[in-house]
């Protein structure tokens, strides 16, 4: 064995704040690469968190409903530096991608119709679908193991796709297989695969594997009062706030409550609750059309922080459309959208940051890696075959824009077929396929134009 490198001095607020600062900017790629890059800076190259603790951390964030790298960052934050050291590290992976969706949701929403945004987007439109196809494709080379699972998944796919079940019944019907599967066919439900394998270090982190839990990270059930119940004021207060100034069938009053249970039931990821969304968004309450939810699932994958903050541009453009909230503004548009942004935000991401400062000192209470369930292994099954109607969906909407019969986009075709190319066969980024998609859009629109 070589001799442990010492471990790095203490880490100031301030120095932690510039660091989650700059994640906030860098965290492309989606909850995989946003775990790389955490991974990356503060295991191998700051020290700040050992391997083992870090993995620890993630296996707890991702059995949780949310994003679970920006829950992770939360989780980091708040064992380095507190409650503010979690809000802080939480927010600010968060704040970026807002900001820069706010942003681009207007300029789609002012110039979506101009002949230039117009091509990127015919472009852009094809290769969503297939970066839907390849998450269902990576998520079922790791959930599918056997041919329970499968049938748990194709289940889901028709409980969707032909029953228009809602998305929470097949979670909570998922779930209650894997319960009972677990227990009498444990080895059918149990969980393979996961993140990175640990791997062993010389190298001394500064929350290393034997470091006490500090004092602020010890469970106590009046720490645990207090954190619930600042929670529930901080989501109760603006939803009274909503319901008393705008009234209980207001568009911000039900984008807070629609928001605040797709935060609950965000099991597996973004793309298993953008079928949730898509019905409560474009089907029940109908703030978007069906093509402005793929192309806000573009401006997602193309901009730092979670696939999930998406609902940002959900919330914009809903309002935008709204005579409601247009009228309520002064006809600004903007305003309302901005608003609608925050809110649907707000609303999303609170349930992390109390999952994480509740359920934290739990979790450091032992440093044995938690194991996955019964019905988290059946959710996670069920959850391929509602990405695989997403993929649909998006498909339908994209090759067949007036319907069956009205005629076939073939040039769309060809995009969505050399982007999966890229993604499956050459293992091309994301950015890089929405962007070289978005160029050949471009062309064609301009060349049949001329």
């Amino acid at each position: 064995m070589e001799p442990a490198t010492p471990a790095p001095s203490a880490v100031s607020f301030r120095e932690a704040l510039g660091f989650w600062f700059k994640l906030g900017f860098i965290s492309f790629g989606g909850p995989a690469g946003q775990i790389a890059i955490m991974h990356s800076e503060l295991v191998e190259r700051r020290r700040w968190i050992s391997e083992k603790r870090f993995l620890h951390a993630l296996n707890y964030c991702m059995v949780l409903p949310g994003p679970e790298a920006q829950q992770l960052a939360t989780y980091i934050g708040w064992l380095m530096h507190r409650t503010w050291g979690g809000v802080i590290a939480g927010a600010l992976f968060v704040l970026p991608s807002l900001l820069i969706l706010i942003a681009l949701s207007w300029v789609y929403a002012a110039y979506g119709n101009v002949p230039l945004v117009a091509g990127l987007f015919y472009g852009i439109k094809p290769a969503v679908t297939a970066i839907v196809v390849q998450a269902a494709h990576r998520i079922g080379s790791r959930a599918l193991k056997n041919s329970w699972l499968w049938a748990i998944s194709a289940a889901a796919f028709v409980a969707i796709f032909a029953l228009k079940l809602p998305f929470p019944a097949i979670v909570l019907a998922a779930g209650l297989i894997g319960y009972v599967g677990g227990r009498f066919a444990p080895e059918r439900f149990r969980a393979g695969g996961g993140h990175a394998q640990g791997r062993t270090t010389t190298a001394a982190a500064l929350i290393d594997d034997d470091t006490p839990t500090p004092p602020h990270a010890r469970f106590s059930v009046p720490r645990l009062a207090i954190v619930l119940g600042v929670g529930m004021l901080l989501w109760a207060a603006p939803m009274a706030l909503l319901m008393a100034t705008a009234g209980w069938t207001s568009t911000f009053t039900q984008m807070g409550w629609f928001f605040t249970k797709a935060a609950l039931l965000t099991f597996g990821g973004a793309y298993a609750v953008l079928p949730y969304v898509y019905q409560g968004a474009v089907e029940h309450y109908g703030w978007l059309q069906p093509s402005q939810m793929i192309d806000g699932l573009a401006l997602g994958e193309t901009t730092p922080g979670p696939l999930i903050m998406v609902v940002a541009f959900v919330g914009f453009v809903g309002a935008w459309q709204s005579p409601e909230l247009a009228a309520w503004f002064g006809q600004d548009s903007f305003a309302a959208g901005a608003l609608a942004a925050t809110l649907v935000t707000w609303f999303t991401f609170l349930p992390s940051f109390i999952f994480i400062l509740a359920g934290g000192p739990l979790v450091e209470s032992t440093h044995d890696d938690l194991k996955f369930t019964g019905p988290l292994t059946a959710i996670t099954a069920a959850v391929v075959g509602v990405i695989l109607n997403l993929a649909l969906f998006f498909g339908y909407h994209v090759l067949w824009p007036a319907g069956f019969g009205q005629g076939f986009e073939w040039p769309a075709a060809f995009i969505a077929l050399a982007a999966l190319v890229a993604l499956l066969r050459f293992k091309r980024g994301v950015i890089e396929v929405i962007t070289g998609s978005a160029l050949l859009g471009l062309a064609w629109t301009w060349a049949t134009r001329t």
